[in-house]
């Protein structure tokens, strides 16, 4: 080893490659194979590479109020997902105001109390909706009135 290999070896802690790291043909082979068994594997069971990715994030941290809507990939999940959800909010803290759900069950919302710091609670939501793999997005905005609309009064 020659006197400056030496030297970058101490003081930078250098390693020289050796072969033995890298891989054989017969492992990429075999590595490739299994990949393309798995997304063969995805293809059979209809799930596509876009229901495997996070829930959209459609909101900014500060528009945060204590609204959530939600909408799910498959209606049948509605209950265990609100399940889930009202069990992580309050283990978390989180006081759960309504929770509503359409007559589908495809879309769901949830009305939180508001505590004292909405910025660091808006980030725990917004982490926890994302990271769900039921949901397709999400957003902080109230659900529309049920109430009916006023009309103006029409002169005959």
């Amino acid at each position: 080893m020659s006197k400056f290999k030496q030297i970058c070896k101490g003081f930078f802690g250098l390693n020289e490659q050796t072969n033995s790291k890298i891989p054989n043909p017969e492992e990429i082979e075999a590595t490739t194979d299994a990949i393309e068994k798995l997304g063969d594997a995805m293809k059979d069971a209809g799930l596509a590479e876009t229901e495997l990715e996070e829930a959209q994030l459609i909101n900014n941290l500060s528009d945060y109020n204590g609204h959530v809507m939600y909408q799910l990939r498959d209606p049948q999940e509605a209950n265990s997902v609100a399940k889930e959800i009202q069990r992580w909010t309050t283990k978390k803290g989180f006081t759960i105001i309504t929770h509503k759900k359409s007559p589908s069950g495809r879309t769901g919302y949830f009305y939180f109390r508001l505590g004292e710091d909405p910025g660091s609670e808006s980030q725990k939501i917004q982490g926890y909706f994302a990271q769900l793999p039921e949901l397709t997005k999400f957003a902080f905005k109230a659900a529309k009135s049920n109430q009916p609309r006023k009309f103006k009064r029409r002169k005959f």
